[in-house]
């Protein structure tokens, strides 16, 4: 299976995975066709300064321009069927389709709109999140969707073939520490989280924390071969202070990888303009994060790489994969993409912007299903060929690093 990446930083990594069809154990980042222009990474135990560029990409986020509120999506109505739709009936219509030992007041969720929200008990911050049965099952298609994009492989980082301590920051399901635990039976995986919707049957070398990774993380210090981050956008307002987390927590050799996705849809063949759904999806995104004080535009600001450096990490590489949010792709690979993609996004639009439009903006429930309404059209309008970005960030602590 191919990998769509566009973009590829890849220094010569000093150190040298997962469930799926891998056959090697340490599996390098995807080269294909489509990639991007590149720029080497710092080898050196001192990260170089930022260039201009990524300074400017750092800053903090303007108003965002040609946003469009919520008054006006209730002004154009309900969308009217589109016969350009073209959709796979086969997905079916729009996918209409604890731990036992944590302490009780944990499960005491919040609750809004009828969705249940992590525990007050756990953070002093707010996701944006649900952790009720239809977002669960939209992180657990979600794991499938990355799994299928690389290629069957659990991460991309050239981390040592014998891991022994690893721990997967803001776990979800835990679907990923799960795999994880599987591949490596001699290693002992954590997975953290603020709400425990894991299973609890599960490998005997993991286990499933009650955490928040915005504070000062309990584990001790040069102790884990390696870190993942999945899809935390949105979830703090200082990426510095929990990759200096994970800095210390890394031993020196070990590796941290982040994977997260823009808000952002765009084409590459202007079939999507600034008044489609699509497009303000990301700026409704953009202007909530930064109301609320926590950045959801990681790509755009280009706050993974930057954070990375900042805290001290070294080679460090820098990979963005384009996918279609939905089915419209000619090239079955790229097609089935989009179709996982699409499943991941409808599966529970609601619970993804129920906070963020609702809470930080302000929209009332109406606003939000009118424009959730003009959304899915555009998503089932075969014509319209919306892309998205997930980037992957992963880089080393320094092998000479000090204690």
């Amino acid at each position: 299976m191919s990998s769509p990446a566009k973009k590829a930083q890849s220094p010569a990594p000093e150190a040298a995975s997962p469930k799926g069809k891998a056959n090697s154990p340490t599996p390098g980042p995807a080269s294909p066709a489509t990639a991007r222009a590149s720029s080497a990474a710092p080898k050196s135990p001192t990260p170089a300064p930022a260039t201009s560029t990524a300074a400017r990409e750092s800053t903090p986020a303007p108003e965002i321009p040609e946003l469009l509120s919520g008054a006006h999506w209730l002004e154009q109505g309900l969308p009217t069927a589109n016969p350009e739709s073209d959709w796979d009936s086969t997905l079916g219509s729009d996918t209409e389709s604890s731990t036992a030992s944590i302490a009780s007041s944990i499960l005491h969720y919040r609750t809004l709109n009828g969705r249940t929200y992590h525990s007050d008990t756990v953070t002093n911050g707010e996701y944006w999140g649900p952790n009720d049965e239809e977002q669960n099952e939209m992180l657990d298609i979600y794991h499938h969707t990355m799994t299928l994009v690389f290629d069957g492989q659990l991460y991309t980082a050239p981390i040592t073939d014998d891991p022994k301590h690893v721990v997967d920051i803001g776990t979800g399901t835990g679907l990923w520490a799960i795999d994880f635990a599987d591949k490596f039976p001699n290693c002992t995986v954590i997975g953290t989280d603020i709400s425990p919707i894991q299973p609890t049957w599960v490998p005997p070398n993991l286990r499933f924390d009650i955490d928040d990774y915005t504070k000062e993380w309990a584990y001790k210090s040069n102790h884990f071969d390696y870190i993942h981050m999945r899809w935390l956008t949105g979830t703090t307002k200082d990426w510095t202070a929990a990759y200096k987390e994970a800095y210390r927590c890394l031993k020196p050799g070990g590796w941290i990888e982040h994977i997260d996705a823009s808000g952002t849809i765009y084409s590459e063949d202007n079939t999507i303009n600034e008044e489609n759904a699509m497009v303000q999806w990301g700026k409704i995104w953009q202007e909530a994060g930064r109301k609320s004080g926590n950045p959801v535009d990681l790509l755009e600001r280009n706050l993974q790489e930057q954070g990375m450096k900042e805290a001290g990490f070294v080679n460090v590489t820098k990979k963005d994969y384009p996918i279609p949010v939905s089915q419209w792709p000619k090239e079955e690979k790229r097609k089935e993409f989009g179709q996982f993609f699409y499943l991941v996004y409808t599966q529970d639009l609601e619970g993804l912007c129920q906070y963020m439009f609702g809470t930080v903006m302000g929209w009332p429930q109406e606003q939000i299903a009118i424009y959730l309404a003009h959304l899915r059209a555009e998503l089932k309008n075969m014509s319209l060929h919306g892309l998205i970005d997930f980037r992957v960030v992963y880089a080393q602590k320094p092998l000479d690093a000090e204690d």
